[in-house]
């Protein structure tokens, strides 16, 4: 996360808490930033973002190792859902809630490719 001029910007590997609009009713889910490259358009407004979910029990999910996080983390053990893609806007983010490392993004970015091949 690096500070705007007005408001934090998120950059690729950060971890955010904000909405999802799966679940309905203002509920929120962690998302992971994969990209957010400074010459795209809306960058700092609009993020590509997976999601992060705690089951375990799904094929393809991407885990995150302990020593995956930079800083902060999840309250428990989450793996990302790399088929979970969505276009979230910099008002829907409540928080952030770490950072995991490039290794970690990019096994999700892999596996993202994959789904898509």
């Amino acid at each position: 996360m690096t500070d705007g001029e007005t408001q934090p910007v998120y950059e690729r590997g950060d971890v955010v808490y904000g909405a999802d609009p799966f679940k309905g009713d203002d509920a929120g889910r962690p998302w992971l930033v994969v990209s957010n490259h400074a010459d795209r358009p809306f960058h700092g407004e609009q993020y590509l973002v997976v999601t992060l979910t705690t089951k375990s029990w799904l094929d393809g999910l991407v885990e995150i190792p302990d020593s995956g996080w930079v800083e902060g983390g999840t309250p428990a053990d989450s793996r990302i859902v790399p088929w979970g893609v969505q276009s979230l806007d910099h008002d829907d983010v409540a928080f952030w809630q770490g950072r995991v490392n490039s290794a970690v993004v990019e096994r999700a970015v892999a596996a993202l490719i994959e789904e898509l091949e």
